[in-house]
């Protein structure tokens, strides 16, 4: 068996439009079967060796296509496919790529007999129209503040992850992370940015079950002065600055001269006041806790300290942002500009505790937070990192539901309903686009079967079964169990799917498919190194009897 590693000479051969185009196919097949036994709540892990000779052990198609160095151009972009859909909607990543290896595999029998490129993907367009079409026909509406519904949806996503083990801890954690950081923007529409306002924080030790989401922020940061200042406040007036609290330095190179002794002190007092000043500016509004983005000089320090202010410094922009979120502060750039609405009153207690051999800060039980935490304890790091990954799917599939809330059916279903519609949709379509749209109609059941060869079931059998009860356009509900291989209705055993996930997977896919299909040339831009006092070489063009020989390693 050959194995799907693919490699390419630096300079790419200059091949003949057919040639190119198995070739393309060849690499994107390759792909699709490197993770093709990822997909599934019964699929294989990888173990990944990174170039620090790290190990990474993940199922997460996305994580593992990252860590691929491939050279194949067509290779390449099927990779990008599946960081696309990982983008885009977050979760779908394995189906995306097998799906589109799929479409490219049955289009090969095409290119053979000869078809344009064109006439394929044009058949492959209608296919994907009607599918959609398909997609909205089956779709089930539901309630996104009915709990229940949704933690069955979340946890049917992922259960195909390593973390399906833990019942319903993750997809928990993921509802309550989504469900605070949305905000309604009238007209039906709601904005979900999961990347900006929640923050994964993965804190070896402890139990995985002591993971929660807090209602609030946390940042690793300690006050300036432990000692003098106070580590807990409930219901502080927080300050939040993005400018230093130490003496401006001059912009570019300054000199000074002095021309009596008490001139250096006249210096230094005026220094002093500048501080003093800019630290009075701040007191006035009586905060109980400053943070700023930048420095913080001893002096700033010891006047807050004096007044009973905590102060922290040098903390991230994208942690600040959240605390703005949480507590309903404003981010202020000069002190003298500060206003009563600029202070944070929303949060109901600052502490800092230590968790290992670390110092926390916590700002918590806020009263309307727009920005959230999520603290995670787990064993290991390997373990916490994998934990990670499937989290942020889960709140992916989330926010989708929350944004477009319709559910599709799980566990192959979908694919095999658009399958038999599609392929009785092709009776009635007239020409030679007949046989591509035919093809790419039994082309969608790779999903359904590659779930039925990793749970290890007889996949013929299983398969004529499954296509028998969607023979005529009915029983839209039956798929396959991933866990058990049985044939079951998805509605009883709530595996479902996301309205979004779906319809970005198919149209990823097939425009996927296309586009390396109208590829007929692969022309290197790759200048060879000459050697020293040669002339230019002229552009060779190299035949096609020995384009394959380099393409695939064997084992």
């Amino acid at each position: 068996m050959q194995s799907p590693v693919l490699v390419l000479k630096d300079s790419l051969k200059r091949e003949s439009g057919a040639k190119v185009h198995h070739a393309n196919i060849q690499a994107s097949k390759a792909v699709a079967d490197i993770i093709r036994t990822t997909l599934g709540p019964r699929s294989m892990l990888k173990m990944l060796l990174d170039a620090s000779g790290g190990i990474v052990v993940t199922n997460d198609g996305n994580a593992i296509l990252r860590e691929l160095d491939i050279a194949h151009p067509a290779a390449k972009s099927m990779i990008e496919l599946s960081r696309t859909q990982d983008e885009e909607v977050g979760d779908g990543t394995t189906s995306v790529i097998v799906l589109a290896g799929e479409m490219l595999h049955v289009a090969e029998a095409f290119i053979d007999k000869s078809y344009h490129p064109t006439v394929i993907c044009r058949a492959y367009v209608k296919a994907l129209e009607d599918a959609i079409a398909v997609l909205d026909k089956i779709a089930m509406s539901i309630d996104v503040n009915d709990r229940a519904t949704l933690l069955g949806l979340v946890k049917s996503c992922i259960g195909t992850k390593f973390t399906s083990q833990f019942g319903d801890l993750i997809a928990d954690l993921a509802i309550d992370a989504t469900s605070t950081v949305g905000v309604d923007l009238g007209q039906g529409f709601r904005e979900v940015d999961i990347k900006k306002y929640i923050k994964v924080e993965k804190i070896p030790g402890g139990q995985l079950e002591d993971s929660k989401v807090l209602k609030g922020v946390m940042f690793n940061k300690d006050v300036v002065a432990p000692g003098k200042m106070r580590r807990k406040i409930v219901n502080p007036r927080i300050i939040l600055l993005d400018c230093p609290l130490e003496y401006k330095k001059g912009e570019n190179q300054t000199n000074a001269e002095l021309v009596k002794e008490e001139d250096w002190g006249v210096l230094l007092k005026m220094e002093e006041e500048y501080i003093q000043n800019m630290c009075m500016e701040i007191l006035k509004f009586k905060p109980d806790l400053v943070i700023t983005e930048k420095g913080l000089s001893d002096l700033a320090c010891h006047y807050l300290s004096k007044a009973g202010v905590s102060a922290i410094r040098r903390l991230r922009k994208t942690d600040n942002n959240r605390i703005a979120k949480a507590c309903g502060a404003v981010i202020v750039n000069r002190p003298e500009e500060l206003q009563e609405s600029d202070v944070g009153t929303g949060a109901g207690l600052f502490e800092v505790k230590k968790i290992g051999d670390e110092f926390f800060a916590f700002i918590v039980d806020c009263k309307d937070p727009k920005a959230c935490t999520v603290l995670l304890r787990g064993a290991s790091k390997d373990l916490l990192n994998e934990v990670e990954r499937n989290l942020q799917d889960a709140m992916s599939v989330a926010r989708n539901i929350l944004k477009n809330p319709k559910l599709l059916p799980g566990g192959g279903a979908t694919e095999l309903t658009v399958s038999a519609t599609l392929k009785q949709k092709s009776s009635s379509i007239e020409g030679i686009e007949k046989w591509p749209y035919e093809a790419a109609a039994i082309a969608f059941e790779a999903i359904p079967r590659t779930l039925a060869q990793n749970c290890g079931v007889n996949v013929i059998r299983t398969m004529t079964a499954l296509q028998g009860k969607h023979a005529n356009g009915d029983n839209a509900w039956v798929g396959i169990d991933g866990n058990t291989g049985e044939i079951t209705d998805m509605k009883e055993r709530k595996i479902w799917d996301s309205y979004n996930v779906k319809a970005q997977t198919f149209k990823t896919a097939i425009e996927a498919a296309c586009m390396l299909l109208r590829i007929d040339d692969i022309v290197s831009g790759i200048k060879k190194k000459q050697a020293p006092g040669a002339g230019p070489s002229k552009p060779t063009i190299e035949t096609e009897a020995d384009a394959d020989g380099e393409q695939i390693l064997p084992d």
